[in-house]
């Protein structure tokens, strides 16, 4: 474990970090100087699914024939355009950032809605860095409304769909599977919404009750908590269960919100260029520590690097679910059982996006990829080949982080700095200090949630129990609504038919 100081400090990722010759400040009005053409196309992994613009592959999420939607070819970031972007807004920079991945939708529109979706954040500078030790940060991203950094994409996806929806005259059922996070992002995004009916699915007893509350207290009756008699990934399997029920997905107008809708990663690149840039990008390299589940998060790291980011190594970090150390050390993808962990939205066999990245590995060829998804379907493993193992090598170091040496790391960095970090963002800590890494190169680990989502670890493992900001305070006194279903396909979408059936999401 590295050595902390005791004095951390906080920054905006925008502020000016580093001396003028590294940063050289370019005028700049945030016009992208190599914007994608409009026509801009996702396609599938799986290549068996039409090609969609932007606004299509949102309200789609995952594409007919099972994949999910990559773009056809990388949108890039010019250097100077990243540059440019030192000492925006967050708002702005994201608008910057995401705008050549979104095709038609005007410049100006987007700046309105990142700016909408952004206001209410609990910190002026809506992901801040903190460095807890010479060059070592940590990239806050829990200052949305539900204290997690899905809520960075959740509040822009939810404008962004609301948005196209109205256009077309359309509604949709948006379904999503939750391991804790993403369902109170989902909730609180969509709660009200006149558009979309919005049903979580998450695994009954295995989510913090803060976790819980955050999506059973919302009042609004278009938004459903459903706890599923089962695993995270029992959850992941009715979703997509419920997509490739081509039926039943027309007839509920059914659409995604979890990682697999793309509008998620797109979302998520803008802070990994923020944090960049504030830590002198492009002009110097920086690396990232992803606490990673579902590979959504590093995905979209990934996809900032391919986008043009200056970006030195990425690291996958695990917890004692560590599907994704495995076949990074051996080449073979096996799905075993979920273990109960302090990291509870890190307890997940298997990872969705990771199909993407297979897709990017594999030289973007879907047939390859539908063989691999088949025999995961068929027996729970497949095998990389030479070609695909030595990439993912390349591309990504990764590290599992254990539940002694998780306690560990936090008592350590609260002892030694002052900072108090969740076991999702302890995960991200220990495997940067298990990285051989270059001390002159930044490196920043990402803090996915605030620790007061995890009162009953944090008091185990620091004797203290952190509050929740009093903004939050009264979710923990509400009344619940919580609806208990078994792991059964088909009592799910009973259950979500009848919401899809009503304006408002009542049971007809």
């Amino acid at each position: 474990m590295v050595a902390f100081t005791r004095t951390f400090r906080r920054c905006a990722p925008s502020a000016a970090l580093l001396a003028p010759r590294l940063r050289p400040r370019v005028p700049c009005n945030l016009a992208l100087q190599n914007e994608s053409p409009s026509f801009l196309r996702y396609v599938s992994t799986r290549g068996e699914a039409p090609e969609l613009s932007f606004e299509d592959a949102l309200l789609a999420g995952l594409a007919r024939d099972g994949g999910l939607y990559v773009p056809k070819t990388w949108p890039q970031l010019a250097p100077d355009t990243i540059a440019g972007l030192a000492g925006h807004p967050f708002a702005e920079a994201a608008a910057a950032v995401i705008a050549p991945f979104t095709g038609t939708l005007a410049r100006e529109e987007l700046l309105a809605l990142t700016r909408a979706s952004y206001a209410g954040f609990g910190h002026p500078a809506v992901t801040p860095l903190v460095q807890i030790d010479s060059n070592l940060w940590v990239l806050e991203l829990f200052h949305g409304p539900t204290l997690a950094f899905k809520d960075v994409a959740m509040q822009l996806l939810s404008r962004l769909m609301d948005r196209v929806l109205a256009a077309r005259g359309d509604r949709a059922t948006v379904v999503c599977a939750t391991s804790g996070d993403t369902g109170g992002a989902a909730i609180e995004a969509f709660r009200g919404s006149e558009r979309v009916n919005a049903i979580v699915l998450y695994p009954q007893g295995r989510i913090s009750d803060v976790q819980r509350r955050m999506m059973t207290v919302a009042r609004e009756p278009n938004v459903h908590a459903v706890a599923i008699e089962g695993t995270f990934d029992d959850c992941q399997a009715l979703v997509k269960a419920m997509f490739n029920d081509l039926a039943f997905r027309d007839r509920v107008r059914l659409a995604g919100v979890n990682s697999i809708n793309w509008a998620r990663i797109v979302a998520q690149i803008a802070y990994y260029v923020v944090a960049a840039v504030a830590l002198g990008a492009p002009h110097r390299r920086v690396s990232f520590a992803v606490p990673t589940g579902n590979f959504g998060d590093i995905f979209a790291g990934y996809a900032a690097r391919a986008a043009g980011l200056s970006i030195d190594r990425l690291v996958i970090a695990t917890n004692a679910n560590d599907i994704l150390a495995r076949v990074h050390r051996t080449g073979a993808y096996e799905v075993r059982e979920v273990a109960a962990t302090s990291s509870p939205s890190m307890d997940i066999q298997v990872s969705s996006n990771f199909e993407r990245y297979l897709f990017e590995a594999a030289g973007r060829d879907p047939s390859w990829v539908r063989a691999r998804m088949g025999a995961l379907r068929q027996s729970g493993r497949f095998e990389l080949d030479g070609k695909a193992l030595s990439r993912l090598r390349e591309d990504f170091d990764v590290a599992s982080a254990s539940e002694s040496e998780v306690g560990e790391c936090i008592r350590r960095v609260r002892r030694e700095s002052g900072y108090a970090l969740d076991p999702h963002t302890a995960c991200g800590m220990v495997a940067a200090a298990k990285m051989p890494h270059d001390p002159a190169t930044p490196q920043i680990v990402l803090a996915t949630a605030h620790p007061a989502k995890f009162p009953d670890v944090m008091q185990a493992m620091t004797g203290e129990r952190p509050a929740l900001p009093p903004r939050l305070a009264s979710i923990m006194t509400d009344h619940e609504r919580i609806a208990v279903l078994p792991n059964d396909l088909r009592a799910i979408e009973r259950f979500v038919e009848e919401r899809a059936q009503s304006k408002h999401g009542a049971a007809a």
